[in-house]
């Protein structure tokens, strides 16, 4: 298991009712994580439309995980 620092921004903050928590998880890539946050969550965004990083680089949904790890999901951003 990792412990890894997830933030959520927007609608997925919205559906979480946090803007970032601390989690174990046995994920080894982010896509890995982002399906065991779509089971335990009511997140409703496909990953065609999130962008997401890791420690502050912005990666793909193969990067691989490792313990202390910062993972930031970004949703789609609607302006005006």
């Amino acid at each position: 298991m990792k412990t890894l620092q997830i933030i959520y921004y927007a609608l997925m903050r919205e559906q979480r009712g946090l803007s970032e928590e601390t989690l174990e998880s046995a994920a080894t890539t982010v896509n890995e994580l982002y399906t065991e946050l779509q089971q335990k969550y009511p997140f409703t965004l496909s990953r065609d439309v999130l962008k997401v990083a890791v420690n502050d680089e912005f990666c793909d949904w193969q990067a691989p995980l490792k313990s202390g790890d910062c993972v930031v999901f970004i949703p789609p951003v609607a302006g005006g």
